[in-house]
């Protein structure tokens, strides 16, 4: 063999890319620092990292997202979707026709008794708009007004991961880009001095529910991983390795970071790895955050009336109070996409007990936030979204006289999902389900269509936002979406 084979044997296809691509890899770099390569006299404020040039395709009416994502699934006709047929037929079968030939999860497919369960709530109307909102939701009563109801919202998977994936991937399987990576990729961030897309994570007191939560719920997926979320802990330091050792100043961390952007710039030359370049980019944030972060959870200028308003446990790093908060305090300092999951809301067997529990838990820090941002002008141009997978069923889990343990099934075939802020109409409902609450019957909302009209709240034509991987042109609504514009402003 010759020198020249033997040296072409050992040169992998990603070399021979990067070796091909070094000045437009540079270029992406810079991009990837927001124009600083390796940091040094990093200007201190506020400054825009930006995303792709096409984007925003037009002119958007939201600048940013909060996603309250409330896992394993909110009844719908216990909490939104009032129907009086329930309490007609309460202990009744359901009738065939609805159940005949569709999917359940593993603990209602074999049962052959589905006795329909009337609500556990107390329903009215709220506001001048009207909405239906449970009794177990005051403070999200009180702002009915502000909200947006979607009422007919369906999809296709029946359990947890698979239906949550869906909702934050566009695919129930594991593997694609979720939202908020797709909008740092496209849309860049209204700040260097924090990530743009940042994810917090808490759980009913009780744990009631071992739902998981997963890291590819915030994942980058095939693009970058630089534009995966950030998971802020629910205790301690929000993000891990921080703070600097004892004895480490700033400022040797400063030069200590400086060389190794050096170093790791000399090898993305050598290998052309898009990943090297993220690492850098990584620990320049780091870097960033050891100043912005301390700022950021430092409570101790909220007013008191603010605090109050999010509940007892706002001070409390970890509860979904603490993180609605938090939420808009990064959605002020320019945090594009800001994702709180709260799990269990997965009332098996103990409805009667955990869905009042669940709904305290949530309630008037969902309220506070969307009252938070209005007070202060930033629900103009910022999108709140709260909502889980899928619904729960209209007929019982277990046996009607049991009522101790009274629950509800998964339930895909019709749910709500709520929304306030920018460019959606406040006090509005839309789409409507059947009698029974069971199939979404009239301007049905699929998953994909939610994604492709948040995309175009965001200035985003989601059929153009797209990524090359394994030949193939992928985007987050996959081949399908349609934008509900009868829900805009």
């Amino acid at each position: 063999m010759t020198p020249f084979n033997a040296a072409s044997a050992h040169y992998t296809r990603r070399q021979f890319f990067g070796k091909s691509a070094l000045g437009l890899g540079t270029a992406a770099l810079a991009s990837l620092l927001g124009g600083n390569a390796f940091g040094a006299g990093a200007p201190a404020g506020r400054r825009a990292v930006p995303g792709l040039p096409s984007l925003p395709h037009f002119a958007p009416k939201a600048k940013r997202v909060i996603y309250l994502f409330q896992n394993g699934a909110p009844s719908h006709v216990d909490l939104f979707d009032y129907k009086p047929k329930l309490r007609e037929w309460h202990g009744k079968q359901i009738p065939d026709e609805l159940t005949g030939g569709k999917r359940f999860s593993t603990m209602t497919g074999n049962q052959t008794a589905r006795p329909v369960l009337g609500e556990i709530t107390q329903f009215a109307q709220r506001g001048k708009s009207g909405a239906w909102v449970s009794s177990f939701l005051p403070h999200m009563a009180e702002i009915a007004d502000d909200l947006c109801f979607v009422k007919s919202m369906h999809t296709e998977a029946v359990n947890h991961a698979p239906a949550i994936t869906y909702f934050l991937t566009g695919s129930e399987m594991a593997g694609r880009p979720s939202m908020g990576a797709w909008l740092s990729y496209g849309l860049g961030n209204e700040t260097e001095e924090l990530p743009a897309f940042v994810v917090m994570t808490s759980r009913d007191k009780e744990a009631s529910c071992g739902q998981i939560f997963y890291d590819f719920y915030w994942g980058s997926g095939f693009l970058p991983t630089k534009y995966q979320g950030v998971a802020f802990r629910g205790s301690g330091d929000p993000v891990l390795y921080l703070s600097n050792p004892e004895g480490l100043s700033r400022e040797v961390r400063r030069g200590l970071l400086d060389d190794l952007a050096h170093l790791n710039e000399i090898k993305r030359e050598d290998f052309g790895d898009p990943e090297i370049a993220t690492r850098i980019a990584q620990y320049e944030m780091a870097y960033r955050m050891q100043a912005s972060v301390p700022e950021l959870t430092d409570l101790s200028k909220e007013p008191a009336s603010v605090l109050e308003m999010y509940g007892p446990d706002v001070k409390r790093q970890g509860t979904y109070a603490y993180n609605c908060l938090m939420a808009r305090r990064l959605a002020e300092r320019g945090v594009r996409f800001v994702q709180v999951m709260h799990a269990g809301w997965d009332q098996h067997r103990n409805l009667n007990t955990q869905l009042k529990i669940q709904c305290d838990d949530v309630d008037a820090p969902s309220a506070a936030l969307i009252k938070d941002l209005k007070q202060r002008g930033l629900l103009e141009d910022t999108l709140v979204i709260w909502g889980g997978e899928f619904g729960r069923t209209p007929f019982l889990q277990g046996k009607i006289d049991d009522v101790k343990q009274w629950g509800r099934d998964h339930h895909p075939y019709a749910f709500t999902l709520c929304m306030a802020g920018a460019g959606v109409k406040p006090g509005f409902t839309y789409g409507a389900t059947d009698e029974f609450g069971f199939n979404a019957v009239q301007n049905r909302v699929h998953v994909h269509d939610f994604q492709a009209t948040v995309m175009h709240l965001l200035g985003i034509q989601h059929e153009k936002l797209t990524y090359k991987f394994q030949g193939r042109n992928f985007r987050l609504t996959d081949v399908h979406g349609h934008v509900v514009k009868d829900i805009l402003s």
